[in-house]
């Protein structure tokens, strides 16, 4: 239905393009370029809202999926060749290596009776790049579990493949981790490579500590009033996929990082 619509809208504003620039083209063709430019203009911003709204129910969509433990329907929502890397645990390499993940780490697929897992989504901020088929967005999901609680923050990319948007990257280091005591009484690390199986393709891209430490990851925007670029301070760990210096751990050191804010991305025409 959404893609009918969709179609529908191109094929009445491709109508309503064609009948405008026919019109001022017969009293000016300057008149019909800036006309045309306007409309280009409008049908760029137009596109770009579309996708900031696919990126960000996308997201939502994730949420819901981990809630009740649909973890084939999750992992359709990644690229093939993907990135996951969730709590420290490490790097997942490709769509597959995400869903044994998810079935290894949670169980089978399907809510099960006595179990809660809610992952709640918030506070999503969603960009577009200037090529529009590279995106991101920077969120927060409230965890509440069986386990405890957790607040993990989402800085993930995401891809437009043949008109759909899916996750490239996604990247959830957590916050904070408690038990069901509270975090006023019982902050838990939440970091460890090795703490559940599956292991990890490679080594986490980032170490961190959780509350009552506290992590700054970096922003994958830049100030949308100043338009710098506020970049945390970091330091290289004594992490590694290989020996220095070699292929495997250069490679690694490109695999899974957060955007910067640095990178082009779409703003709307200005008038």
């Amino acid at each position: 239905m959404v893609r009918k619509t969709l179609i529908q809208k191109g094929s009445v504003r491709a109508l309503a393009t064609g009948l405008a620039l026919a019109a001022v083209a017969v009293a000016s063709p300057a008149a019909a370029q800036t006309a045309a430019q306007k409309l280009d203009a409008l049908d760029q911003r137009i596109e770009r809202l579309e996708g900031l709204n696919q990126i960000e129910r996308l997201q939502r969509l994730y949420g819901y999926f981990v809630d009740k433990g649909q973890w084939v329907q999750l992992s359709e929502l990644f690229t093939d060749d993907a990135t996951l890397e969730i709590g420290g645990k490490g790097l997942f390499l490709g769509k597959k290596r995400v869903l044994e993940y998810m079935q290894t780490a949670f169980g089978p697929d399907g809510a099960k009776p006595g179990l809660l897992a809610n992952h709640m989504q918030f506070q999503t901020i969603p960009d577009i790049g200037a090529d529009g088929k590279t995106g991101w967005i920077r969120s927060r999901a409230w965890v509440m579990s069986n386990a405890g609680w957790g607040l993990p923050l989402y800085e993930n990319e995401y891809r437009k493949e043949n008109g759909v948007w899916k996750i490239s990257r996604l990247s959830g280091p957590f916050t904070m981790y408690t038990n069901w005591d509270g975090w006023g009484k019982n902050a838990l690390n939440n970091t460890w490579p090795d703490k559940f199986d599956p292991p990890p393709d490679l080594p986490p891209s980032t170490v961190y500590l959780t509350y009552p430490a506290y992590y700054i990851a970096p922003f994958h925007y830049p100030n949308p009033v100043t338009g710098k670029v506020f970049k945390p301070e970091t330091d290289e760990v004594g992490a590694y996929a290989g020996p220095p210096g070699s292929a495997a751990q250069e490679q690694w050191r490109k695999t899974g990082r957060l955007a910067d804010g640095s990178q082009p991305i779409a703003e709307p025409p200005k008038e």
